[in-house]
């Protein structure tokens, strides 16, 4: 579990830079989307190794998100910032770049310049009203999962999706003190349950699963993982940074096999039929170095897939 210490907050640094734009570009003069724009770090880089004759969408929900990429970027003709969901790229992508697309970046998880910010309610380390939504797009807020969900849904969010041991203790401690307004009050309440040294790892977890809830992050990662199907075109590849074992598991199967199972179909005489196929046999991790300079980074997961065009 990554918990970043924000009292020793660094501007924004993209995570595994130089070996994801590595994977990432196959031409030069291709078209590439970066899914999760943030701070604009990775399309930065990006834009920086294409041709003049190459395009980069940049797609983030956050309005943010797109302002602070826009100060790092500059006006590059080449940049096209896209405001919405990844989970609905084939929407946002123009119809005439369908099957054309050499790249799509997906760095995954929550942004350090959303976590930096206490009204947005991600961090327990400083007190800020519940909300945990990456757009103001997105519908239920923090809020509503804490003060309004009934015992099991809160339970299992706690559980599934912050993999928190003590989630049935933990769901029964919010429902006996609310209504709970601020991420601190949350903090303290979930620590009258877990105990010890690994107390911040348990509120984190706690605080990942209702995140993950609040805004759909598993189901919207699957929704971007098989639409990118019919953006890139053959050969095309996808690189996605996760940032916990939920995430990486359903990349992983993804890539593995062109579906979340992780089962790979063969055809009538037993050969694979995936429609994409892993380009990093094993995860790539950050160095020792990255992680002292980002510690956004150490827990970080990065593999690599590419169309292989079994689907058409």
């Amino acid at each position: 579990m990554n918990v970043i210490n924000m009292t020793q907050y660094h501007p924004h640094i993209p995570v595994l830079l130089e070996s994801s734009i590595d994977y990432l570009i196959t031409d030069t003069n291709g078209i590439y989307i970066d899914g999760t724009l943030g701070g604009g770090g990775h399309s930065k880089e990006i834009l920086s190794r294409l041709g003049s004759s190459a395009k980069l969408y940049g797609v983030d929900q956050d309005r943010e998100a797109h302002e602070a990429a826009a100060e790092r970027i500059g006006d590059d003709p080449r940049f096209y910032p896209v405001t919405g969901n990844f989970g609905y790229l084939s929407t946002l992508i123009p119809k005439e770049d369908h099957g054309n697309v050499s790249g799509i970046l997906l760095d995954l998880g929550v942004s350090t310049h959303q976590i930096k910010e206490p009204e947005r309610g991600f961090s327990f380390q400083h007190d800020g009203p519940l909300d945990m939504r990456m757009s103001d797009m997105s519908g239920v807020s923090a809020y509503a999962v804490v003060n309004e969900y009934e015992y099991e849904k809160l339970r299992d969010v706690i559980f599934h999706y912050g993999e928190e041991r003590l989630s049935r203790e933990v769901a029964r401690e919010i429902i006996n003190h609310r209504p709970i307004e601020t991420t601190g009050e949350l903090r303290k309440i979930i620590e009258n349950v877990v105990h010890g040294r690994h107390t911040i790892k348990s509120v984190a977890r706690v605080f990942q699963g209702i995140r993950i809830e609040v805004n759909r992050e598993l189901e919207v990662l699957k929704m971007v993982l098989q639409e990118s199907l019919s953006l890139l075109k053959k050969g095309g590849r996808i690189v996605a940074i996760s940032y916990h074992s939920l995430e990486d598991r359903i990349v992983k199967n993804f890539f593995r096999s062109g579906n979340f199972e992780g089962v790979v179909e063969k055809d009538f005489y037993g050969n694979p039929l995936t429609p994409v196929r892993m380009i990093t046999k094993q995860i790539i991790v950050p160095s020792d170095e990255e992680i002292q300079q980002n510690a956004a980074a150490r827990s970080a997961k990065m593999r690599v897939a590419e169309k292989t065009g079994e689907d058409d």
